[in-house]
């Protein structure tokens, strides 16, 4: 079902892109709980019905900063720790290429109610 797989190449720096199937529904993200550090693209699969999004945060040992609503979180609290994101997208395989350090990390759909409702996961980048 989820599998980790190096092929193809980052077109800006050379080193090789290892890719990262990540399975979204409302209110569900499946990943694996080991990702490899360096150039990683993750490919989201939205399965709907509606539109998500994946930001990937690296995880500070702090909880992440909520914005008023109390269900979403602060995005703009968050600064470098953002590693790479990808907006509001319908259902459908989508793709974000990021590097990642070693160290944990958060994955996350930030739409309204859906990181308070489950959408969010730790994986470790090593």
């Amino acid at each position: 079902m989820l599998a980790i797989s190096g092929c193809g190449s980052s077109a800006d720096s050379g080193h090789s892109n290892k890719e990262v199937e990540v399975w979204v529904k409302d209110f569900h993200i499946k990943a694996p709980k080991h990702v490899p550090a360096g150039d990683v693209t993750f490919e989201m699969y939205n399965r709907g019905p509606d539109h998500h999004e994946l930001i990937v945060i690296r995880d500070d040992g702090r909880r992440l900063p909520l914005r008023g609503d109390d269900l979403t979180v602060d995005e703009d609290g968050l600064g470098p720790a953002v590693a790479g994101a990808l907006e509001p997208e319908p259902p459908g395989e989508h793709l974000v290429s990021m590097r990642l350090k070693r160290g944990d990390y958060w994955l996350i759909c930030n739409m309204a109610g859906h990181y308070m409702g489950g959408m969010r996961t730790r994986v470790v980048a090593g």
